[in-house]
């Protein structure tokens, strides 16, 4: 059954109202009309089983068949701190990590970033960003959308972390020595009903030594993915999939 999100004020105990690109998709791409059934999240956990009742120009009208608690969150919250990325390696990041459980992207411009984004297109790619996020979380069933703030600087996201409980920074060195074990020691001692966790993931080059030591110096644990060398794009899938393993199949 497809899923829209729609704003909370747009739902109420007993109708939904969806506006905007969603009404070209209902009724022009799914080809959707009154008796039809799709889910409605207000991305605030809301979630429900609807039916359309009218279809106008302006707007789509549906009424509320039953409430759905399926939780399809993952138990603890998870931002990705990625190092802005070469072409469009971002998009597949905030793409297949809104699919695995993310939920924020916080892009950043690291010492080796090769890609510079501008004040002029940072808003627009984010909004492109945010697109496909939301895409994303319809395919996958999410109950939310996660957030995706527009790049910042090195020093931003230090400030940034100041508020999460378990910091991780994905290091390569840390696999080229064989260390495989403090990830799995991080994730297996979080508390699910307190921590969050950020996990900093740097860009093609890898971060410098001195951002390295700056991580550390604002508690970051430096941790290795494994014994192999993971691109910039797949760190990510992998730190999101070993939280779901840890976190979700094996309670």
């Amino acid at each position: 059954m497809q899923r829209y999100f729609v704003q909370p004020d747009q739902m109420t105990d007993e109708t939904v109202t969806i506006t905007g690109e969603n009404i070209k998709h209902i009724s022009k791409v799914m080809r959707m009309g009154p008796g039809d059934q799709v889910i409605c999240s207000d991305n605030q956990g809301r979630v429900a089983e609807c039916t359309i009742t009218e279809i106008t120009d302006a707007s789509v009208h549906l009424s509320i068949s039953e409430w759905i608690g399926v939780k399809s969150e993952l138990p603890i919250s998870v931002t990705i701190a990625q190092g802005l990325p070469k072409h469009d390696k971002l998009e597949m990041i905030v793409q297949k990590g809104t699919e695995l459980g993310a939920d924020r992207f916080i892009p950043f411009q690291a010492s080796r970033s090769i890609v510079k984004w501008d004040s002029n297109k940072s808003k627009k790619k984010t909004e492109r960003l945010h697109k496909i996020i939301k895409e994303a979380a319809e395919q996958s069933h999410r109950n939310r959308m996660p957030e995706c703030l527009e790049p910042v600087t090195f020093d931003k996201l230090i400030s940034l972390s100041d508020s999460f409980t378990t910091k991780i920074v994905a290091y390569e060195e840390q696999a080229k020595r064989n260390e495989t074990t403090r990830l799995a020691r991080l994730l297996q001692n979080v508390d699910i009903e307190q921590d969050s966790i950020i996990v900093v993931i740097g860009p093609e080059g890898g971060l410098t030594e001195d951002e390295i030591q700056c991580l550390r110096g604002a508690g970051f644990v430096a941790c290795g993915f494994g014994p192999r060398i993971l691109r910039t794009e797949t760190a990510s899938l992998y730190v999101l999939s070993a939280v779901s393993y840890q976190l979700e199949l094996l309670r």
